[in-house]
């Protein structure tokens, strides 16, 4: 038995409670997801290839930043417009595309701080006007990720949207404590350490809130983890903390040892040992964040490319077979684009087997 016989929709975007029974087999099965930053048409096909050729369900998110550079860089993002529409282009595309690979998709949106909130909400009012015309929201889930902000304020704002999304049964993705490093913006570089670390009644709290208005939600709460890659050492990750969350959880809702009450997240997977996956995902984690290595994955094939290839690409005309012969079928962008479709699908699937998500269909 696969994945597709607990989705009532097997491929293409799932919506409502076939993620969070999909988020449910990831627990029983124990396996993680990759969630994917994508910025354009060709990043999404890398990412459902290798879905497609893993025979695994994934993730498929866009980041503020990167749903503005799928709009186009020549859109101005004045009062978020460009990552609104950017986000929501992004969507349909996925949408129109993802059945064609014959696979599951989670349709996401990445880290939403207090400062993007109007991009937040512009997502929300296309995902109700695609509710209403279709019975379900444009995307499967979002992320708030109001970390910066006094637990307090954090939580209470993301029951307040909440409340509003589990309307169309849509999943959120919050996070309680700070990511380090720098992504898409936001500089958390200098954080104190100790702030990277989230304490279990904190995680507790954030489901205690959470639960009481819809089940469909996961918790990407801080064991230390950093976005981009850093050289080894620089980045203390512990994913055992992740069930010492399980543990409390499990005991505060009175639930037998070894339970796993909360889904949770993994971000700034990149640069993360195996070791570190395996451990996470043995304590509940359903979704692990990839953005940094999958982007040079990206790059490597382009850049070996352009470097093999060099005599051929100085010219539309003359390269070392002939001083007259033609070079277009080395600069057409459909050739050496591909070449980092094909890097980073590579690198996707080693992701899918570490994190056992492959052979899950």
């Amino acid at each position: 038995m696969g994945v597709e016989e607990v989705l009532s929709r097997k491929t293409g975007v799932i919506v409502g409670e076939d993620v969070h029974k999909l988020f449910k087999y990831a627990h029983e099965k124990g396996f993680a997801i990759p969630a994917v930053n994508v910025t354009s048409s060709s990043t999404v096909v890398s990412v459902l290839e290798a879905a497609r050729d893993s025979k695994s369900p994934i993730i498929i998110q866009t980041s503020n930043g990167g749903a503005a550079y799928f709009a186009g860089k020549g859109i101005a993002n004045t009062n978020q417009y460009a990552s609104i529409h950017g986000a929501i282009a992004a969507a349909h595309y996925v949408r129109s595309i993802a059945p064609s690979y014959g696979v599951p998709v989670v349709l996401h949106t990445d880290h939403c701080a207090k400062k993007l909130l109007p991009w937040f909400d512009g997502l929300l009012d296309a995902d109700e006007a695609y509710y209403k015309q279709h019975g379900e929201p444009l995307f499967s889930s979002h992320m708030l990720d109001l970390s910066e902000e006094p637990d307090e304020e954090n939580i209470g704002l993301c029951a307040k949207y909440f409340k509003r999304m589990s309307k169309m049964d849509q999943w959120l993705e919050m996070e309680i404590g700070i990511t380090g490093g720098e992504e898409d913006g936001v500089n958390n570089e200098h954080i104190h350490a100790s702030r990277l670390y989230t304490t279990p009644e904190t995680v507790y709290k954030v489901h205690e809130a959470l639960s009481k208005i819809s089940p469909n939600f996961s918790i990407a709460a801080s064991f230390g983890n950093t976005h981009g890659m850093y050289k080894p050492g620089n980045v203390v990750l512990k994913p055992e903390l992740l069930g010492d969350y399980q543990s409390y959880a499990a005991k505060q809702l009175g639930l037998k040892e070894g339970s796993k009450p909360l889904f949770l997240v993994f971000h700034g997977g990149s640069g993360s040992s195996d070791k570190e996956f395996t451990t996470a995902i043995k304590f509940g984690c359903v979704k692990v964040n990839l953005d940094t290595e999958l982007q040079y994955a990206y790059l490597t094939g382009i850049r070996d490319y352009i470097l093999t290839k060099k005599d051929y690409l100085s010219s539309t005309v003359g390269n070392p077979e002939g001083a007259g012969k033609p070079n277009k079928k080395y600069f057409d962008p459909r050739v050496w684009v591909r070449e980092g479709e094909k890097t980073e699908t590579e690198k996707v699937k080693e992701r899918l087997h570490v994190f056992n998500a492959d052979g899950q269909l």
